[in-house]
């Protein structure tokens, strides 16, 4: 991380040291004096590769909201040219393609997941969603050689960490791939000529396509561009921030209930609570570090506290109150709650059996029966808190009790049959 040795003078720059946002930028004190003096655009990119975002994601769109409050333009752009090349990013090998419908099919609901954190209406600087296939489609390949790829070195290319990674260890780089800088760069070139953004803002790992950008604009007769990533985010314990022994954590509540989204943050290491309350919450910095001196068995009202704040700023504050509510409900009187995840099943439907892995799968408990399997092996599930021991086990009449089944998986993640 670069260490800014000036005291910021505009309010998103002090936010963004203050919570935890800055890493690295291109020219921080000319970044910073052009915030101060008025507002400015920016934008970040989203590849559209799943019809959700992850919690991976959620920084990048925090730093949106708060470029926003801090009376500045903010563009969310959507990749639909190039989440069809790949991000080649962090990654060992080539992405998969994605075919044009799916991109069309994720870029709506990835919209949605905006609304939430961005004023697209009103206000005056509302945000404004873009997607990069407006102008990349039509352009003639030699074109684009001509213009734009006569300004990128080879060797430097080369030299981006991604593709020395590649190079390295002997692994395929393709050639699509090798042009996905030069689409990214030439994204930020279009937004400062028909746009005036002047800003664009990444994670740690996307700085060498944003300098690129910069160094095109520059190449181009724009000069003042500036590019400002973030620190890629990891827990206390060194994992991945958002991927879980159960996969992503999605912000879709079609891909992920409310409730499992609210115990994702009610179950952070007690080393992360704070932290994550800077970065993923709005909760003032005075607050945070009356948490941040809790011990032991208080921490849990820091988490707590993290859980209602970061589920109210996605799903709305009566949704966070019914995932509170619930799991009070299922910790404390080992009972169901409207707000805890349900299913409705039949008498009839019982009456055959219901295996209990088949069931788990279906609604989402585990990502795979395999890993169901470990996790029965491990005294991890339970049904009405009675662990689990073969992988045959059947679900039946004889379960229900008070007109429910509940099953667990772990002591902290339960799914209840309703019956009729």
């Amino acid at each position: 991380m670069d260490p800014i040795d000036f005291t910021p003078k505009s309010d998103f720059m002090k936010i963004a040291v203050d919570r935890g946002y800055y890493y690295q930028c291109s020219d921080p004190e000319g970044l910073d004096a052009k915030m101060a003096a008025g507002p400015i655009t920016g934008y970040i990119g989203f590849d559209c590769t799943a019809p959700s975002f992850h919690i991976g994601n959620l920084i990048q769109i925090m730093r949106l909201y708060w470029l926003q409050q801090t009376g500045h333009n903010v563009i969310a752009l959507i990749g639909g040219a190039t989440t069809k090349v790949g991000d080649p990013s962090g990654k060992d090998k080539t992405r998969p393609f994605i075919t044009q419908d799916t991109v069309d099919t994720n870029k709506a609901t990835l919209r949605e997941t905006f609304g939430a954190f961005l004023d697209f209406d009103g206000g005056d600087n509302p945000a404004v969603m873009m997607d990069n296939d407006d102008w990349t489609r039509d352009i003639k390949y030699v074109d684009f050689l001509r213009e734009i790829g006569s300004k990128f070195s080879v060797n430097r290319l080369l030299a981006l960490e991604t593709a020395k990674m590649r190079l390295e260890r002997e692994q395929e780089f393709s050639f699509i791939e090798f042009n996905y800088t030069l689409l990214q760069a030439h994204d930020f070139l279009h937004l400062r000529q028909h746009h005036d953004c002047l800003l664009q803002m990444g994670g740690s790992d996307q700085w060498g396509n944003i300098i690129s950008g910069v160094d095109l604009g520059r190449r181009s007769g724009f000069p003042d561009m500036f590019a400002l990533t973030c620190p890629l985010i990891t827990t206390a314990d060194g994992r991945k921030m958002g991927k879980t022994a159960e996969g992503a954590v999605w912000l879709n509540k079609d891909m992920l209930p409310v409730f499992d989204y609210w115990q994702f943050w009610r179950n952070v290491l007690d080393a992360d609570v704070a932290r994550f309350m800077r970065l993923f919450t709005t909760l003032p910095l005075d607050e945070i570090a009356r948490v941040e001196a809790l011990e032991g068995a208080e921490m849990n009202d820091g988490k707590i506290m993290l859980a209602n704040a970061a589920t109210a700023m996605l799903h709305g504050q009566a949704a966070a109150d019914e995932a509170h509510k619930a799991a009070t409900a299922v910790f404390q009187g080992g009972s169901h709650d409207d707000g805890a995840p349900s299913t409705t099943m039949s008498d009839a439907q019982l009456s055959d059996g219901v295996r209990l892995l088949d069931f788990m799968h279906d609604v989402g408990l585990i990502p795979s029966k395999k890993e169901g399997k470990r996790m029965i092996d491990g005294g991890a599930v339970k049904v009405n808190d009675a662990a689990v021991s073969g992988y045959d086990r059947v679900l039946s009449g004889d379960d229900v009790v008070d007109g429910v089944i509940k099953v667990s998986k772990s002591r902290k993640v339960h799914h209840f049959i309703k019956v009729t």
